[in-house]
C-alpha cells in the first residue's frame, strides 16, 4: 500500500512544514565518513584488510577493557571501515555488497588469487563495467569493480 506521503511526493515536491524545505533537501551532509563491518576476530580482519587488500590502518586503539577501535581504509580514501565485534544485531559475515573500485581489475584479481583469496565466478562483464566478488574471512561479501569510463 502506498502511503499518503509517497502519493504527495509523486505529485509534487513534499515540503516539511516546520522548516519549509523539501524533505531531504538542504542537509549539510557532505560525505560518508565510515561504516561499521561486523567481524568475529579483529586481528584476523585487520590482517586481511591491511595485508591482503592493501588498506591503510587508520586506528587501532583500546575502547575499554574488552573492545578495540580498528579502522581501515583504501589508500587515500575518505571513507573508512571500522571492524567491530560488539554489535549483537550485526552478526559477522552478514554484510554483502561492499563495493571497492579499482583501476586494474585483472591485476587485482590475480594478486588476490596469489594471496589465497577465492574469487567467486571470475570476472563478470556488464554494460557499466566489470567486477569480481569475494568474501572476507567472516564471509562479508565484497565486490571489486572497474567501472567503464563514460
Amino acid at each position: 500500500m502506498v502511503s499518503e506521503h509517497a502519493r504527495a511526493w509523486s505529485r509534487s515536491v513534499w515540503v516539511d512544514p516546520p522548516v519549509g524545505r523539501p524533505y531531504g533537501a538542504g542537509m549539510a551532509i557532505t560525505k560518508v565518513q565510515l561504516f561499521s563491518l561486523a567481524v568475529s576476530d579483529q586481528d584476523r580482519s585487520r590482517h586481511f584488510y591491511v595485508d591482503t587488500l592493501g588498506f591503510e590502518l587508520v586506528a587501532d586503539t583500546p575502547m575499554g577493557p574488552d573492545q578495540r577501535w580498528v579502522q581501515v581504509r583504501p589508500p587515500g580514501a575518505e571513507t573508512s571501515i571500522t571492524l567491530v565485534t560488539w554489535f549483537d544485531t550485526m552478526p559477522p559475515g552478514t554484510t554483502k555488497g561492499t563495493v571497492l573500485e579499482t583501476d586494474d581489475l585483472e591485476a587485482d584479481v590475480a594478486s588476490l588469487g596469489e594471496r589465497g583469496v577465492a574469487i567467486d565466478g571470475g570476472i563478470q562483464e556488464m554494460p557499466w563495467g566489470r567486477f569480481a566478488t569475494f568474501d572476507d574471512p567472516d564471509g562479508n561479501g565484497i565486490v571489486l569493480q572497474e567501472t567503464t569510463p563514460v
